[in-house]
């Protein structure tokens, strides 16, 4: 079940290379060296992969949904069972804190196939009913072949989230996680074939996005396309997709507020945002990158919040002491450089971090840096414009409710904010006026699975999660039985 140094596709059942026979780097962010290989697939191993789904997908729609809730189960089980091994592999991979991807990756990763696994057996459509004349009823059935592409800052996280319930509604999955962070999709295909998936039902295809995930996109026989990442490559699928009448779910940027008032929880509030601002190293689509505080309380606020960010350790992600790991890449690190160096030419004071981590031993060349906190920014400046994805906050105090929403509101992004106050009336008030999917009061990161998961403006189109996703992966068709 570990990992292993060359990995392979897992098409029509089984562990194979790439048609051309390549590989790609992978490499470890903590230690800046290759540490195993995948495979650099084609439009040659996607449509292998398209075509074993096609034949799979007439007996897996078909079945019964309790034989779907008994192998998704058992692929939940296999993960929680192993539970170490794909912590320390995720860890390894993405560079993030081993006991943040024990805590919180994988365990939501096995609870995405446990929840949905469950859903479709209670899953239920509607009935309409005219007295004496009609009843209308509506079935929902699986749509076919459908591609799920996922990201490299959650990896497992995120690539169960959307093949789960893909798989319960009866459809069968192309599927293709981030060349940056492949590691546990692939120990993924392991579990699958140890739970008795059959065969073509899911397929994993390696590779870069521009090759084997444009692949998936162009291909006719993919009905829906399920999408995490970056708006413009969003922007480029729903181009490709979207005259071809194919369904969209697409998750993507995030540059999102939080609004704190001084009549908050003080305490509560800063344990919480230091949280929002930094976890898995800012690199999570939810964090909380612009932080607009109520004057009254806004230079203790920032005082604290500096001494804080500067206690925050970073180092060995497998170190019990560490809150901060690697970031994912050496392109990542330089991204996140060059929107510091942007900030200092805007205008904006940087009041702590922003360096890289002189490490030492096996660690040297890692992608280490410090959290940055900055201040002095208008809203219109491209360092509170543009998403960053990276340790990086910036903070601004405000004077009114209104103008409050006015800087929340004031990006192209919409995905979550989170407001603080103790008044439940202000806080209903700014929850109704924030443009953002999610929004979250006197908390951050509290997560229903049954609920609606997703942004608006270039944050995204559709919603993931719940029902929310299972209508997605299926078709609404219209019965209507007149009485004889």
């Amino acid at each position: 079940m570990g990992p292993d140094k060359y990995l392979k596709n897992y098409i029509d059942g089984a562990l194979v290379p790439a048609v051309s026979g390549d590989y790609l780097d992978n490499v470890n962010p903590a230690t800046g060296k290759v540490y195993s290989y995948l495979p650099d697939s084609d439009n040659r191993d996607v449509e292998r992969a398209v075509e074993a789904a096609e034949r799979a997908f007439p007996e897996w729609s078909g079945s019964d949904v309790r034989k779907r809730f008994r192998i998704l189960t058992r692929i939940a089980d296999i993960i929680e069972q192993n539970l170490d091994v794909f912590a320390r592999a995720e860890s390894v991979d993405s560079g993030k804190p081993y006991s943040m991807a024990r805590s919180v990756d994988i365990p939501r990763s096995q609870a995405n196939f446990r929840f949905f696994a469950t859903a479709i057996i209670h899953y239920a459509s509607e009935s309409h009913h005219v007295a004496g004349e009609t009843i209308n009823f509506t079935l929902r059935q699986p749509l076919g072949v459908v591609g799920c592409i996922s990201p490299w800052n959650l990896p497992l996280y995120l690539f169960s989230w959307k093949i789960a319930p893909a798989l319960a509604a009866g459809n069968c999955v192309v599927a293709k996680p981030s060349e940056l962070t492949p590691m546990t999709a692939y120990m993924l295909s392991k579990a699958c074939i140890e739970a008795g998936l059959p065969k073509g039902v899911l397929n994993i295809v390696h590779g870069l996005g521009g090759k084997a995930g444009q692949a998936i996109v162009d291909s006719p026989k993919v009905k829906a396309i399920s999408f995490t990442g970056g708006t413009n490559t969003g922007k480029k699928i729903a181009a490709t997709a979207a005259p071809a009448f194919k369904k969209l779910s697409l998750e993507l940027g995030g540059k999102n507020p939080n609004i704190i008032f001084a009549d908050c929880n003080f305490d509560q509030m800063m344990v919480e945002t230091l949280r929002s601002s930094f976890s898995n190293n800012g690199q999570i689509c939810l964090c909380g990158s612009r932080i607009y505080i109520e004057r009254p309380i806004y230079e203790k606020f920032r005082d604290e919040f500096v001494k804080r960010t500067q206690f925050l350790k970073i180092g060995d992600p497998f170190a019990s002491v560490t809150d901060l790991g690697a970031l994912v890449s050496k392109a990542h690190l330089d991204k996140v450089r060059s929107y510091i160096s942007l900030a200092e030419v805007e205008g904006g004071t940087v009041l702590c971090g922003g360096t890289e981590v002189e490490m030492q031993g096996e660690y040297e060349q890692g992608f280490f840096i410090r959290p940055a906190v900055i201040e002095g920014l208008p809203i219109s400046c491209r360092t509170n414009q543009e998403e960053i994805f990276g340790p990086v906050v910036t903070i601004a105090p405000f004077d009114t409710e209104e103008e409050a929403i006015a800087m929340a509101n004031g990006t192209q992004y919409g995905l979550a904010a989170t407001v603080w106050t103790r008044e439940i009336s202000k806080a209903n008030r700014v929850a109704e006026k924030l443009q953002s999917g999610i929004v979250w009061i006197n908390c951050w990161m509290e997560r229903d699975l049954r609920t609606p998961f997703g942004g608006m403006k270039s944050s995204g189109m559709g919603r993931e999660g719940g029902l929310e996703a299972l209508r997605f992966f299926t078709e609404p068709k219209n019965v209507c039985i007149k009485y004889g």
